[in-house]
Formats: structure tokens, sequence, C-alpha cells
């Protein structure tokens, strides 16, 4: 791409408008074509000299609170840091680095923000241009006099970075010019330096300049004019303005000047660290808020450019209080820089975000260490203690059961009108499913008394060598729901029998319902000291952002739609999900099929709650029940439940007026809608599964107990079942008293998961001064691998 970027030359007008948009506006008495002169409220004095002040309460209003709301950043200041912009070596640009920062600044260009770049990289690229030279021409004239054997001897000298700086300004503006040309854009080169600042008829030029080439679409790309600034000079920062001392402070300076929404600071570390980033206990800061400078530690500046971390610190400060939002973060990272301008303007939890506004409780990593450090502490409580709290919260259940339907009716009236039928269902609490989540609950209770610690297996490995497998909890759990306020007190019972911490993100839509279940959850835990073992999370974080805490969290359980499963499953970076996409349930009806066997089975498996993931949505019917009294039956009472029908491929062939022809054969509908398809035998049902299914629940109508086990022996999927409803896929219906969901995965829990499913193993291995030495072929000891028997636990 590049050889085409270099191939395709530069436009006339963008040679013209480059030269016109350069320093020498600055120089200029007055400012390049009609500038209105800003508007002064505050007039201050330094140095003598009286300069405009930008007020801090701005036109465009305060700096964003939460990262969530960067998206609606308009004017944005992208600062590209020495690291980012050179090579390795500092001898050079780093060009595929750069086209990629350049056609993310194009896109977001392209979306009618108004982009501008702080960059750094001229003195890089002029040594790079400068060495070659010095080398040609040593090079000649040590041929001319010495002869190729010297050639090797020659030393290149140490280069001035002004004149470095001067000859690499034009090279790398020439370059942005030629990359930003591929996304028909237009760029324009301002070169500024501390002085600029300090001159109020410069600073107006600089402001119209600024202004002018943003209204026509242009991208400005400003730098510190490298070759004349003096050196900077330490604490000249005075009466709370900041001085242009790198390309960090004139960021800032320029952000805040240009009245910018958010400025994007990118180095070669992944943000703010509250220690050095080379210590192993090195935490990246996900928020920094102004005073908290006091309790992080600077390292060195990275290992080109002239600011170091805590240059970029202050100078986000400084644009924080100006009212620009900021973000530090890694532009060097080749996973992560070919996105990272973007992510950031997502709202993405990229790097450092520097923010006024301190959230009133702890941030989700820290309650991500509290579920864990509670959840260690759940799991050292006997079975007994667990029990206990688990009945204490089914008892709150029942004996708070008017504030718990009252927050519920908040909820349904808040959304009333915004959500569909089906999730308005799923979102209502009813003192009837207030009782049988206590059912649940107790159940939970009984079976947790052999979970934690239980011996699974014994080995003898040698004399006084014992092994011991025992279960043990995952770690700590998050568990995301939409709509279903009851999937909190479940999830939270079957955590605190598995002695699991748990981090729990309900939808908005349950909020009121959500926040008082967690109140009763924790209000159980505290009478054993383990309130901190179960943490809902109420910040405005983004489920991508919380798939992304690898080294918080060990397991994700997804509760809701097919579509939040699969964003989930994608976002997932390093953390094992729990859960399926989809619930596409088939049920074959075999010629040998009762006829009010397979009317009731249908009936029940899409009609007693279609919304739900283990509701039927594919009925396979043997082509010898067309037109037959059990074929005519089922259609006639699918029309009475006002179903809609729709035909696959084969059933359409055999009507002569066929309902729709159904657009995929591998459709979740969760509605009262079905697919019907034609098969002519059990084999081809079971490959039809396999191909169209999703490997939840499957079922066969037969009353041949032959073609019924060749059915549940060759399906592959979590539930296979004879003449049994689809619906019985459930862990309170199995018996499990609850589950944190379904899982259709082949690794670990498969099908309804309750409380087995949120267990792991260790082994333990108690020796006496053993070392592997001494079961060499030499030596003393000899393996005996005898399985011992497994002691029972005391249930009292």
């Amino acid at each position: 791409m590049l050889s085409q970027v270099f191939r395709s030359g530069f436009q006339p007008f963008n040679q013209r408008l480059l030269l016109w948009a350069s320093c020498t506006a600055l120089s200029r008495s007055r400012a390049v074509g009609p500038v209105q002169p800003l508007a002064i409220r505050h007039v201050r004095s330094w140095s003598n000299i009286p300069f405009i002040t930008v007020p801090l309460s701005r036109t465009h209003g305060k700096s964003f609170a939460h990262r969530s709301e960067l998206k609606h950043a308009k004017r944005i200041v992208v600062k590209l840091g020495s690291a980012v912009v050179t090579r390795g070596d500092e001898c050079g640009l780093a060009l595929g680095r750069l086209a990629s920062i350049v056609e993310q600044v194009s896109v977001l260009q392209n979306q009618g923000r108004e982009m501008m770049l702080v960059t750094s990289g001229a003195v890089a690229f002029g040594r790079q241009r400068l060495r070659h030279e010095i080398l040609l021409s040593q090079s000649v004239r040590q041929a001319l006099h010495s002869g190729q054997n010297q050639l090797k001897e020659m030393a290149i000298p140490v280069l001035e970075a002004r004149a470095c700086a001067a000859a690499g300004q034009s090279g790398l503006m020439a370059l942005y010019e030629a990359m930003f040309t591929q996304y028909s854009i237009c760029a324009a080169q301002i070169l500024v330096t501390n002085l600029d600042f300090h001159d109020e008829q410069k600073r107006r030029n600089l402001n119209g300049t600024l202004h002018e080439l943003l209204r026509m679409n242009i991208v400005p790309i400003i730098n510190t004019n490298d070759a004349v600034v003096p050196p900077a000079e330490p604490n000249s920062d005075l009466q709370g303005v900041i001085s242009v001392k790198d390309n960090d402070s004139l960021a800032a300076r320029l952000a805040v000047e240009m009245k910018t929404d958010l400025l994007i600071v990118l180095s070669d570390v992944e943000g703010l660290f509250d220690s050095p980033p080379g210590c192993d206990d090195a935490k990246l800061i996900d928020i920094f808020y102004p005073g908290d400078q006091q309790s992080v530690t600077f390292g060195t500046k990275s290992r080109v450019g002239m600011g170091g971390m805590e240059a970029k610190v202050k100078a986000a400060l400084w644009a924080l209080q100006g009212g620009t939002s900021v973000v530090i973060a890694n532009g060097t990272h080749p996973k992560v820089s070919g996105h990272v301008i973007t992510d950031i303007v997502e709202g993405k939890k990229v790097g450092t975000f520097f923010s006024e506004v301190k959230p009133a409780g702890p941030t989700v990593e820290q309650q991500g260490e509290m579920a864990r450090s509670g959840g260690r502490m759940l799991a050292t409580l006997e079975p007994e203690q667990r029990a206990e709290i688990i009945h204490h919260l089914a008892d709150l259940l029942t004996d708070q059961r008017d504030e718990i339907l009252l927050a519920n009716k908040k909820d349904l009236e808040e959304a009333e009108g915004r959500l569909a039928a089906p999730l308005l269902k799923r979102l209502s609490l009813s003192t009837s499913k207030l009782n049988s989540l206590a059912i649940g609950l107790r159940q939970i209770a009984a079976s947790s008394q052999d979970s934690v610690g239980r011996v699974l297996r014994r080995t003898r490995i040698a004399k006084n060598l014992e092994l011991e497998q025992v279960t043990v909890p995952i770690g700590v759990l998050l568990v995301i729901f939409e709509s279903r306020p009851d999937c909190l007190p479940q999830v939270a019972a079957l955590a605190i029998a598995s002695g699991n911490g748990l981090l729990l993100k309900g939808g908005k839509e349950a909020a009121h319902s959500n926040r008082i279940l967690h109140l009763l959850t924790q209000e159980a835990l505290s009478i054993h000291g383990v309130k901190e073992a179960v943490q809902l999370v109420n910040t405005r974080e983004e489920v991508q952002d919380l798939c992304r805490l690898d080294k918080i969290i060990d397991l994700i359980i997804p509760r809701g739609s097919s579509q939040l499963v699969r964003d989930i499953q994608k976002a997932a970076k390093g953390i094992p999900v729990m859960g399926h996409s989809e619930g596409i349930c088939h049920m074959y009806v075999d010629s040998d099929a009762s006829v009010d066997k397979a009317t009731r089975l249908v009936r029940d498996s899409k009609c007693e709650y279609p919304a739900a993931c283990n509701a039927l949505e594919t009925l396979l019917i043997h082509r010898d029940l067309l037109r037959t009294p059990l074929f005519d039956q089922i259609i006639d009472m699918l029309r009475v439940e006002q179903v809609k029908i729709h035909a696959g491929p084969k059933f359409a062939s055999y009507l002569t007026f066929s309902p729709s022809e159904v657009k995929s054969l591998r459709t979740e509908y969760g509605d009262l809608e079905l697919c019907i398809e034609v098969v002519d035998s059990v084999q081809e049902a079971i490959d039809h599964i396999h191909k169209y299914g999703s490997a939840h629940t499957d079922v066969i109508v037969t009353e041949n107990e032959k073609t019924a086990e060749f059915f549940l022996h060759h399906v592959d999927s979590a539930c296979v079942f004879w003449n049994a409803s689809t619906r019985f896929s459930d862990g309170y219906r199995f018996g499990l008293g609850a589950e944190v969901g379904i899982s259709t995965s082949r690794i670990h829990a498969r099908g309804p998961v309750g409380l087995e499913g949120l267990l792991t193993t260790k082994w333990l291995l108690r020796g006496q001064d053993h070392v592997v030495s001494d079961f060499s072929e030499h030596g003393s000891l000899k393996y005996l691998h005898e399985t011992l028997p497994i002691p029972q636990r005391n249930s009292n």
C-alpha cells in the first residue's frame, strides 16, 4: 500500500494549501483569511505580557464523565508520541503504524468529526535522511582518497536535533499528505513554538487558521518547530497556563484553546500505571482522577521524545481542567494499534481515561477483587454454614415479598412501551415466582452439603505417598443477564453453594429489582461475614469491557438473548464462556408416534413459553404421516394456538397452497412461530438436527423403543429426550435446584448447569520426603498406583 501512496503523487491544490497553511500564518501581523478576534472574557498577565486565557466554563460544556460518552466527541486531537511515530532503532518512521493511524483518523473525519494531529517524528525522519547523506558523502570521498578498504571504519558524527528536524519536517509532511490523499482527505501543516502562544496576535492567527482548516474539512497536522525551538525551561508554567515544552504540552494547549472534546495521547505504554510498568505488581489505572497523582510513582521517560509519563499526566490534567476529556493509550502494540483510536472514540476500555467525576462506589476491578477475596472466605466455610446462608436468602425472598414486588413494579412501569411482550414477561415478578424461587434455593442448600472439598479419587502412588483429587470452586464468575431479575438469587445461591465469588451485571431494565435482590443477598451473606462475595456491577461498564478482565474473571456465563451470548463469546478475550448462542430445538415425530402424545408434546414445547431457549423451533414430520389424522390434529392445534407456520423446502413441495417458505432452517423464533419440515427416516431427522440445530435440546416422539434408543444415542446434543417436552431442559426440572444457564459446550459442563458445573478440581499429594529419583531404574521405591476407597463425609 505504501508504494501506491508514494506513486500517487500530490494534487497541485494540496501543495498550495500545504504552503499556505504553514507557519507563515503565525509570523504575519494579521491572520490568514477573515478571522474574527476571540471574545476576551478573562485577561491575565505573566512575564508582563497580557494574553487571553480560556474560561473553564466553555460553550461546549464540561469534559465527559464516562467513557461511554466519548462517542459523542465532535472535535478530537490525536497526539502521536515519538515512540509511536518512529521505528525501534530511532532512525526513520514506523510506516505501517503511521498508515494505520492515518486510516483511523480518516474514518473518524469522514464520520463528520473534526480531527487534528499533533505529531512527532521530524527529528527521526531527518536523522535517517542526514545519516544517509553523510554515509553517501563519506563513501564517495573515501573511495576517491583511501580506497574501499577503509569504508568499514567510517563513523557517523552525532547529529544535532534541530538540524535533523529541519531536514525531516518536509518529508514527514509529504508522507502524511500522501497517506491522507488515499482517503480523499486534505492535510495541512502548522509549526509552532512556545513564543507563538505568548503573543496575542499570533495566538489569534493560529486559532483562526485552525478554525478555517476545520471548516474546510482539512486535517491540521501540528508540530513544535524543532528546527528553531529554544530549550525547555523547567517549571515555566505560570498562573495555571501550561508552557509548550514538548508535544504533550502542545497537544493539551491546543485542545483547550480549540475547545476540543477529546484529546487522545498515544505513547508506547498501555496507559497510566500505579507503579512503573516494568514492576511485577504494576496495575493499569482505568480511570484517573485529579489528585490521584500523589499515589502514583512515575518511571523514566520513553526511549525517544522529550516528555515522560509525568509530563503526559500533567498535560492531561491541565486539559481536563480546561474541559477536554483525555485518554492516554498505547499506540505501538501491534495487536491494538490498528484500532486503538476508533476503540477509544467508541467508548471501549482502552488505556487510562481522565475524569473529574469520581464514582460513588468501587470500580469493577475493585469489585472483582472483593468478590475473589469473599469467594475464598466462602469456600472455607463449613457446608452447613453455606447452606444456612442460602436458607436465609430463601426466607428473605418470601419475608420481603412486598418490597421486591414494589421495586419490580417500578421496572415494569419504566419498561412499558420499550420492551416487547416476551421480555416484559421475563421481567415480571410475582408471588408465585418468588415462592418457586425460595423452593429452588432450598433445594440448592440441601445439595450443597457435599459439594466443595468432595474427594473424587484417592490413589496410593507409593508407600506413604497418597494422592487425592478434590472439588474446588472455579474462582470468580461473571454472570450477565437481561430482563431476568429472578436470575439473580438463583445464580447467587449456586455461587454461594459452590464457594465462588460472583460479579453480576444485570440489564438496566431491571435495575430496581436487581438492587433490592442484591441487598437481600448481601444481608444473607453477612450472617457469616462474607458479604463481599457477591457483587452487583452498577457502574456504566460496557459488556465488552467486562469481558476483557481476564486477570479478574475466571468464567463468564451469559443469560439472555442469542445475540447477547454471541456478542459476549466474540468479546471475551482469554476468558471461557459457558452457554449457548441459540436454542434451535427440534422435535421429530416418527411414523410410530401416538396421535395424542404428539399433539400434547408439540403444544407444550412450542406454546407453553415460546420465548424460552428450550422452546420448540423446528418440527420434523415423517413423510408417512402427511395427510393422516395425526398430522391434521397437530396442524389444527397450532392454528388454534395462533402459531405461524413456516414451511421447509420439502414440506412446501408437498403442498398446493403452502405457508410462507422458511427463510432459513437455522432460526430461533422466540415467539409463536414454527418451522415444519418433512423427513424420510429417523436417520434423516438426525442428519437435519446435526446440520441445522444448535446442540441444545432435541426430542423424538415414537412408540418404537428401538427407534427411540437409536435417536437418543446418535443425536449429539446437550439434552436428548424421548416422548417428553423440550421444556424439561431446565435445572429446576432436573432437580438441580436452579441453573446458571444451559451449556452446549463439549468441555466441562453441558446441558443445564447447576451446582456441579460451577466446580473444578485440584490435586492434593501428601508424602514424607519423597523425591522422583527414588523411583528411577536403580532407585529404592516402586510406583504402586493403588486405588483407595473414598471416605464418606459426615452429613451430620
